[in-house]
């Protein structure tokens, strides 16, 4: 039998240890170092396997600090009722978690004259803004960055933007949730993004709707960034 080529080995070695989940989404793989030691390679060796299971999506290399298993490719199947993230990330068996980059209050005049379309706000109105960052199993997903009418919810309590947003809004009692004015684009990251989510030129979904409750309440609207490696849309 011919043995294979020392880097299909490393490769399949880490491979197993995902699949049989002794290495879990977010969890850091052996250093290159550590490899090379382990297996008597070179480093260019460890790295053709890394870098083969990078391409095939099993894990993800964040500069300075190290190559960690990815989450489960998160299959979003869009329709009129919309899934949270926290839904999304529960329905994979990930660990949903949110932090808060930044909290605001804007008058309308002080956004985008196209937000303040979407939202119907005139220029006194006032306006919640935060951003977040969303991760399953501590593992960074997407940034977020929300926008909600005062008028709809004069007060948000700061401590919910650290979990889900959207049970928050069924909790203050408003119901038949659904999306309207939904987009779906490709972007580049911005240098902020890039720190930020931990990557370096990785494309992302952009994906932007606004929230309404019953007749067409505006709860909110929403621009969120998903690095493009772990996220796919269906729609149903």
């Amino acid at each position: 039998m011919i043995n294979k080529p020392k880097y299909i080995q490393i490769k399949d070695c880490i491979l197993k240890d995902i699949k049989n989940h002794t290495l879990h989404a977010g969890d850091q793989i052996p250093t290159e170092s550590e490899l090379c030691e382990r297996f008597q390679v070179s480093r260019m060796t460890v790295n053709k396997a890394i870098s083969a299971l990078t391409t095939e999506g099993y894990i993800r290399r964040i500069a300075g600090k190290g190559s960690f298993v990815t989450s489960s490719l998160v299959q979003k199947q869009f329709h009129y009722q919309p899934n949270s993230f926290t839904e999304d990330m529960e329905s994979i068996g990930l660990k949903p978690g949110a932090r808060l980059l930044e909290y605001r209050i804007y008058r309308g005049a002080d956004i985008s004259p196209e937000i303040a379309q979407k939202l119907g706000a005139e220029p006194d109105d006032l306006i919640h803004y935060f951003s977040r960052i969303r991760t399953g199993n501590g593992m960074i997903i997407s940034i977020s960055y929300n926008y909600v009418p005062c008028k709809t919810i004069p007060a948000i309590d700061i401590a919910c933007l650290e979990n889900s947003f959207f049970k928050y809004v069924k909790k203050l009692g408003f119901s038949d949730l659904h999306t309207i004015d939904f987009s779906l684009s490709a972007a580049l990251p911005t240098p902020e993004q890039k720190k930020l989510l931990e990557i370096e030129n990785e494309a992302l979904l952009k994906v932007s709707h606004i929230t309404c409750s019953g007749q067409d309440t505006i709860i909110e609207y929403i621009d969120t960034y998903y690095i493009g490696s772990m996220y796919t849309y269906r729609l149903d």
